[in-house]
């Protein structure tokens, strides 16, 4: 049976651009930065997980049939693109004013919420990533 995910994968537009934002900003570590044959697979992971890869992933064949490739990315610049991120941390308010100062372009500020606070955020291609502070003892909502 299926025991876990190992890799999830983003549509970014320019891989390097994308190590800039997910390792330079956020603080990912680069797991896999390899040339095959006819792409580069480029892996990142949270700090100390490396077990949960996300896939930074050109939509350009073999990945993208040549006569979808527009289409995939207009739909990921207007965050419609299937890929997002949740990611947590201990601080929320702290890391949003790091990330804003780093340039980090925001759609949501840290609100409180019923499990925790949160916001939300697009990396540079147009995928959503939503920060969490989860909180230790969670209640849903009436």
């Amino acid at each position: 049976m299926i025991n876990a995910i190992s890799h999830s994968l983003l549509w970014v537009f320019d891989q390097d651009e994308a190590l800039d934002f997910y390792v330079g900003k956020l603080g990912f570590e680069i797991h896999t930065d390899a040339q095959l044959e006819h792409m580069r697979f480029l892996t990142v992971n949270p700090p100390g997980q490396p077990d949960r890869e996300v896939m930074l992933m050109l939509p350009k064949p073999p990945a993208v049939d040549e006569s979808h490739v527009e289409t995939v990315r207009d739909t990921v610049a207007k965050g419609h693109g299937g890929g997002s991120l949740i990611v947590t941390t201990d601080d929320c308010q702290g890391d949003y004013e790091k990330l804003v100062a780093k340039g980090v372009e925001f759609t949501e500020e840290p609100t409180e919420r019923f499990y925790g606070i949160d916001c939300a955020m697009r990396d540079p291609f147009g995928n959503p990533v939503r920060m969490t502070q989860p909180s230790p003892n969670p209640s849903p909502p009436a």
